[in-house]
C-alpha cells in the first residue's frame, strides 16, 4: 500500500502545473477516493488537498522569486484565475505576496516532497477482529460538531451535558445490539478530515427498534466492520488508536476503509481518567 501510495505522490508532483484528477490518483493507488483520502491525511498530518495546494505554491513560489516571468503567467500555469486569486492563495501559504516577494527577495515558506515509508517497531500488537454485520439503526441526539485531532473536544462535551439523563435511560432501553450502551457515532464527516471541519455527532444506541423521543435516527445498511479495542489515559488512548488505524493496521492489512459512520463505545474509570474503548469502523477488502 505504501509503494502505491508513493506512486500517487510522484503522479502528483508531475502534474503540480495542471488539474490533479483524485478519481486517478485513487485509481494509481489502487483504492477508492474515500480511503486514499482518509491514509493521506493519517499518514502525512494534513488533506490530501492542502499537499497539492502547498506543493504546487512551493514550485510556484520558485519561480516567483526567480523572476523570469510575469505573476500573471506564472499565476495561469498553475491554476489561477486572476491575479489577485493568485495572490491571496500565495500570501496564505507564504505569509507575504507574491509582488513582494519578488521585490524583496523575501524567505518564502518550503512544503517538502513527502515519501511515505514503514517502520516497524513490533513493540506492541492491535487488538482487532472484523465482523458482518446486518442493517442497523443508530438512535439518539444529535448535532453538527467541529473535528477536533487532540485533546478534547468541547463541542460534543458541551452537547452531551445537555442531554436530559432520562433520556439516555430510555435510550439504553433500545439498545439489543453490539456495541451496547450507550456510545458515540460520527458520520458525515468531510473527506478531508481537516481540524475544524464538521460532522454529525450522535449520543445514542445501536438498535433494531424505533426511534425514541427526542432522538434522531440514522440507518446503517448491512457491511462488513473491523472493531479496535484499547485502554488507556482519555481521550488521548483513543485518538491514539484511531491514529494508528490508519497509519499501522490499513498498510498492513487487505482492508479499505468505506464511507459510514464511525462507532465508539467508551467506559471510563470513576474518576475519568483512563478509558477502555471499542471502535468500530465500516471497511471492505481491497480488490486484487
Amino acid at each position: 500500500m505504501l509503494e502505491r501510495l508513493n506512486e500517487t505522490l510522484a503522479h502528483i508532483e508531475g502534474r503540480l502545473d495542471q488539474q490533479v484528477d483524485v478519481g486517478e490518483l485513487a485509481r494509481i493507488a489502487v483504492t477508492s477516493e474515500y480511503h486514499l483520502r482518509r491514509m493521506f491525511s493519517a499518514l502525512a498530518g494534513m488533506p490530501l488537498s492542502e499537499y497539492i495546494r502547498r506543493r504546487r505554491l512551493t514550485v510556484a513560489g520558485a519561480e516567483v522569486l526567480a523572476g523570469r516571468e510575469s505573476l500573471l503567467e506564472i499565476a495561469v500555469r498553475y491554476g489561477y484565475g486572476s491575479g489577485e486569486a493568485f495572490a491571496r492563495a500565495f500570501r496564505a501559504v507564504h505569509g507575504v505576496g507574491p509582488g513582494e516577494a519578488r521585490r524583496t527577495g523575501a524567505a518564502l515558506v518550503s512544503q517538502p516532497r513527502l515519501s511515505f515509508r514503514l517502520t516497524v517497531e513490533g513493540s506492541s500488537s492491535m487488538r482487532y477482529r472484523v465482523v458482518d454485520r446486518p442493517a442497523f439503526t443508530v438512535v439518539g441526539p444529535r448535532a453538527r460538531v467541529p473535528l477536533v485531532h487532540a485533546g478534547p473536544n468541547r463541542a460534543i462535551v458541551d452537547f452531551v451535558r445537555g442531554i436530559d439523563p432520562r433520556v439516555l435511560e430510555r435510550l439504553e432501553k433500545l439498545s439489543d445490539q453490539e456495541p451496547r450502551g450507550i456510545v458515540a457515532v460520527c458520520d458525515d464527516l468531510d473527506p478531508s478530515r481537516a481540524e475544524g471541519t464538521e460532522l454529525d455527532y450522535y449520543h445514542g444506541v445501536i438498535t433494531s427498534g424505533a426511534a425514541a423521543e427526542g432522538a434522531e435516527t440514522l440507518p446503517v445498511p448491512a457491511g462488513t466492520w473491523a472493531v479496535f479495542t484499547t485502554s488507556g489515559p482519555a481521550p488521548r488512548a483513543i485518538q491514539e488508536l484511531w491514529r494508528d488505524v490508519f497509519t499501522e493496521w490499513f498498510p498492513a492489512n487487505p482492508y479499505r476503509s468505506r464511507p459510514g459512520p464511525e462507532i465508539l463505545r467508551t467506559r471510563l474509570s470513576p474518576d475519568g481518567t483512563e478509558a477502555d474503548a471499542e471502535l468500530w469502523l465500516p471497511v471492505e477488502r481491497e480488490q486484487g
